[in-house]
C-alpha cells in the first residue's frame, strides 16, 4: 500500500503545472505564517524576518540565527514546516534544472524559434566542410565592422555543432514558410546555401530569392550549368561553383597557384582578400591613388574594382575613377576597419 501511494504521489508531482506549484508555495508560507503567529513565535512571523527564516529553514540551509523558543512552535516546525518545505523546495529545484535541461536540449537539436535580425544564415549540412565554413564564418566576424549573429540552418538529423558560438535550427524542408520562419529567414542579411545535393540547394536558392530578395545571398553548385539556370530567375544570387578542376590546371602550369589561391580565401593564416564599399567622397579618387594609399598606410594591394552593376574588373587601370558605391577588393593581413579616404589624395 506504502509503495502504490508512494508511486502515485510521484506521478501526481510529475505532472503538476507550475501554476499549481506556485499556488502550493504560497499556501505552504500562509499556513507557516499562521502556525508560527498560534504558537506566539513573535521573532518569526515578522515581516521581512518570517520571509528569511522561511527560505533558509525549507531549503535546509539552517543559519540557526532564528529558531522557535515555543513548545508548539518547535513541534509546528518539525513536523509541518520542514517537511512541507523539503518537499516543495526539492520538487521546485528538480522542476527548474528539468526546464533547463529542456531548453538545452532543445537548442542542441534545433528544435527552438529563433529570434534574430540582420544575422548570417547558413542552410544545408556537408559534415567537415559545413563545420569549416562556421570556422571561417566566425574568424570573420572578428574582424568585422560589425558582428552579425550566425544560424545554421538544416534538415540532418545532427545537434548544434557549436553550442556556444553558433544559433541552430533544424527544419523539415528549405521551402516551407512555417519551417524557415523558424529560421528568421526573412531578416537575415546574409543567406549562404551549401547542401550535398544541387537541386536542393537549387530550390532553396530560388525561396530564398522570394522570401528575403534584398539580403545577399549566395549558393554554392557542384554542377555549374545550374549556375547560368539560376542566374536567369534570380540575378540577385552570388553563385559560386567549384574552381577545383580549374586548381588543377592553373597548377600545372604555375605550381603553387592553388596554395596561393586557399591562402586568399582563408583568413586564418597569411594574407587573405577583403572588400569595403566607398562612400561619398569629397572629389575624385582614382585606382592609382587608392593602390598607393592602401600600400602605404595600410600595407594592403589593390587587386579589383566592382562597379554598380556589381561587374568585377580585375586589375583596374590607375587612371580609372573610383565612384561612390562602387566595392574595392584588396589583400591585407586583417580587415581593414576604418579607411581614411583623405589620406588617399597625397598619393
Amino acid at each position: 500500500m506504502f509503495f502504490k501511494l508512494r508511486k502515485l504521489l510521484s506521478r501526481y508531482l510529475q505532472d503538476m503545472r507550475w501554476y499549481v506549484i506556485v499556488s502550493a508555495f504560497f499556501v505552504y508560507a500562509l499556513l507557516s505564517w499562521l502556525l508560527l503567529v498560534w504558537a506566539g513565535e513573535t521573532a518569526l512571523y515578522q515581516w521581512p524576518d518570517y520571509l528569511y527564516w522561511l527560505v533558509v529553514t525549507s531549503s535546509t540551509v539552517g543559519y540557526g540565527d532564528l529558531s522557535p523558543t515555543t513548545e508548539a512552535g518547535k513541534y509546528a516546525v518539525s513536523l509541518v514546516i520542514i517537511p512541507v518545505g523539503l518537499s516543495l523546495f526539492a520538487l521546485i529545484l528538480g522542476r527548474a534544472a528539468a526546464w533547463v535541461s529542456s531548453q538545452w536540449f532543445k537548442g542542441a537539436k534545433g528544435m527552438k524559434d529563433l529570434h534574430l535580425d540582420n544575422h548570417i544564415l547558413v542552410i544545408g549540412w556537408n559534415g567537415q566542410r559545413t563545420i569549416q565554413l562556421l570556422n571561417l564564418l566566425l574568424r570573420e566576424k572578428e574582424h568585422a565592422p560589425n558582428t552579425p549573429d550566425i544560424a545554421l540552418c538544416v534538415r540532418a538529423d545532427v545537434e548544434n555543432p557549436m553550442p556556444d558560438k553558433v544559433e541552430f535550427v533544424r527544419v523539415e524542408s528549405f521551402n516551407q514558410d512555417l519551417d524557415m520562419d523558424r529560421a528568421c529567414i526573412g531578416d537575415a542579411s546574409v543567406i549562404i546555401i551549401d547542401n550535398d545535393f544541387d537541386d536542393m540547394t537549387m530550390t532553396a536558392a530560388l525561396y530564398a530569392s522570394k522570401r528575403n530578395p534584398g539580403s545577399h545571398i549566395i549558393a554554392y553548385f557542384k554542377d555549374e550549368s545550374l549556375v547560368g539556370l539560376l542566374r536567369q530567375h534570380c540575378p540577385n544570387v552570388e553563385c559560386t561553383p567549384s574552381v577545383a578542376v580549374e586548381m588543377l590546371a592553373k597548377s600545372a602550369f604555375d605550381p603553387g597557384s592553388s596554395a596561393l589561391h586557399h591562402d586568399l580565401l582563408s583568413v586564418q593564416e597569411g594574407q587573405a582578400q577583403y572588400s569595403v564599399a566607398i562612400p561619398e567622397l569629397s572629389k575624385p579618387l582614382t585606382v592609382g591613388q587608392l593602390f598607393s594609399g592602401l600600400k602605404k598606410h595600410y600595407d594592403a594591394t589593390l587587386i579589383a574594382l566592382s562597379d554598380e552593376s556589381k561587374k568585377i574588373m580585375l586589375n583596374p587601370t590607375a587612371n580609372q575613377q573610383i565612384k561612390a558605391g562602387s566595392k574595392i577588393y584588396y589583400i591585407a593581413e586583417n580587415r581593414i576597419t576604418r579607411v581614411d579616404w583623405e589620406a588617399m589624395y597625397a598619393e
